[in-house]
């Protein structure tokens, strides 16, 4: 099935162009020009990704990116100025899965969400495969990688991204261990696919902020100052 890309932007010939561009290569793209619109089409029309404009009249992309992150683990890619650097981590802390500065060459943006949408196809299980779900225990939370959520062992149960569950995995296979950035992209790679996101860093601080009772000071992942991060945790690998 054809997968459909929402473009959000203020600027209509920006929008227009995006939607040129990408319906030659099998897609199928709407747009909408701000937050009312971007509910609206979703309702009509669910999305496989969205294209989401940080700058836009009234609710900005960064709320709008928070309220789709509270009720959808769908794509999101962030339009941003080249001087928005805070915006941009903002971003990516909220849960957005890459971005692309303004202005940008189109078979940019069409790479990044080829590879975007690659990363989060997940195949339904038929009714004949048998419920596996691969799950890790350590420092009482439990991950499922077919779910990308965690829990805790009082039961909360906390939503990943799958950025953030491709990262956890990479620890879970080498607790103890420490693992440089450059490691840490290639360990959550998918399938060949791109860096999933350009700040390692950034990626390392949600998963604190969902793990540490304590962010500033983690105790699950740790830095290794000029080396990289390790998980600093017993991990048992359940069936």
């Amino acid at each position: 099935m054809t997968q459909h890309i929402l473009v959000v932007d203020d600027d209509p010939g920006v929008v227009h162009l995006v939607m040129d561009y990408l319906s030659g290569f099998d897609l199928r793209v709407s747009g909408a020009n701000d937050g009312p619109g971007m509910r609206a089409a979703l309702e009509r029309d669910p999305a496989d990704l969205v294209v989401l404009d940080v700058r836009l009249p009234g609710e900005d992309g960064l709320c709008l990116t928070r309220e789709l992150r509270s009720r959808s683990r769908i794509p999101i890619i962030m339009l941003t100025s080249c001087r928005d650097e805070v915006d941009r981590i903002l971003g990516l802390e909220l849960g957005a899965d890459d971005y692309v500065t303004k202005p940008f060459v189109p078979r940019e943006l069409l790479a990044r969400i080829r590879a975007v949408l690659r990363r989060s196809r997940i195949e339904p299980p038929t009714s004949a495969a048998p419920e596996y779900s691969p799950r890790f225990r350590f420092s009482g939370w439990e991950l499922n990688l077919r779910t990308s959520r965690l829990t805790s062992r009082t039961g909360e149960q906390v939503e990943l991204t799958l950025a953030e569950a491709r990262l956890l995995q990479a620890f879970l296979a080498s607790p103890r261990r420490t693992l440089s950035r450059d490691q840490l992209l290639d360990l959550s790679r998918s399938n060949g696919d791109g860096v999933f996101d350009r700040s390692i860093d950034v990626q390392i601080l949600r998963l604190r902020r969902k793990l540490e009772a304590d962010p500033s000071r983690p105790e699950l992942i740790r830095t290794e100052r000029g080396v990289g991060y390790f998980l600093d945790a017993k991990v048992e690998a359940l069936a």
